[in-house]
């Protein structure tokens, strides 16, 4: 991205309840502009764009933080994210089999059945603690209120990806998640956003100054991901407005041919 060309604006709406009339919970417009003259360029699928960039970015985080071998993935969630999450995975690790777990047990289903129709070894999972157990990467991509993932459960060497939870209302994990993990975030606003960080420090679960780093950092070299096979780690994202722009530069220079 060649910084100061462009700039862009996404409106976004989220009603959570939407999932009861067979809608998605957000909807998001992305428009970019020259950053010069302020002439529109394009209009994009603000949904797309950050479904896309939010599944890429959680993939990049894992290809520093998940074991070289994790081939097991359990997705929670059933949303625009969560169905992009097995390629984005595929991409940066071995992944052979695949889970899904929903709060609608028939939206699981769905969604592991589509997999298999793409070629992928998936199913839906009805306990999710023994599920939890299981993976070698469990990937969060809910609007969960409260937590979803018990720390407990979290085998030795696992990644744990949580991509809800971007205000402090949300949670997709208990504290105890935090206290057996080493933790990343995509950006520092995590700790003042995502009520699954604001829980584990309420509970004692974490504290600001256990933060490894961010994704830029560990992208930058600037700091170490994963040292061992055994630990657990965990990327929480609350989503960065830089992938956004990004993103939407790739895309409309496809579409303009620049």
């Amino acid at each position: 991205m060649d910084t100061g060309r462009h700039l862009g604006i996404k409106t976004v709406t989220i009603f959570p309840d939407n999932s009861a009339r067979g809608l998605p919970g957000l909807h998001s417009l992305y428009t970019l502009f020259d950053a010069t003259t302020g002439v529109p360029l394009a209009q994009l699928d603000g949904n797309q764009i950050t479904s896309r960039r939010t599944a890429a970015a959680a993939a990049l985080a894992a290809s520093f933080l998940a074991r070289d071998d994790a081939a097991t993935l359990l997705v929670l969630g059933t949303g625009r994210v969560a169905q992009l999450l097995p390629d984005a995975m595929r991409g940066v690790r071995p992944i052979a089999r695949i889970e899904v777990w929903n709060h609608r047990p028939e939206g699981a289903e769905a969604l592991a059945r589509h997999w298999r129709e793409q070629g992928l070894q998936a199913r839906a999972a009805t306990d999710l603690e023994a599920a939890v157990a299981r993976a070698d990467i469990v990937s969060c991509a809910t609007l969960a209120t409260a937590p979803l993932v018990q720390g407990a459960r979290l085998r030795d060497g696992a990644h744990l990806d949580l991509i809800g939870s971007f205000t402090p209302q949300m949670r997709e994990c208990d504290a105890a998640c935090f206290a057996r993990s080493r933790v990343w975030v995509d950006t520092e606003e995590a700790l003042a956003k995502s009520g699954d960080v604001l829980g584990a420090i309420a509970e004692g679960g974490f504290e600001a100054a256990r933060l490894q780093g961010t994704l830029a950092q560990l992208c930058r070299g600037e700091r170490t991901g994963r040292t061992s096979d055994g630990e657990i780690t965990l990327f929480k994202a609350v989503g960065n407005a830089l992938e956004d722009p990004a993103a939407a530069e790739l895309v409309a220079a496809a579409m303009l041919g620049r």
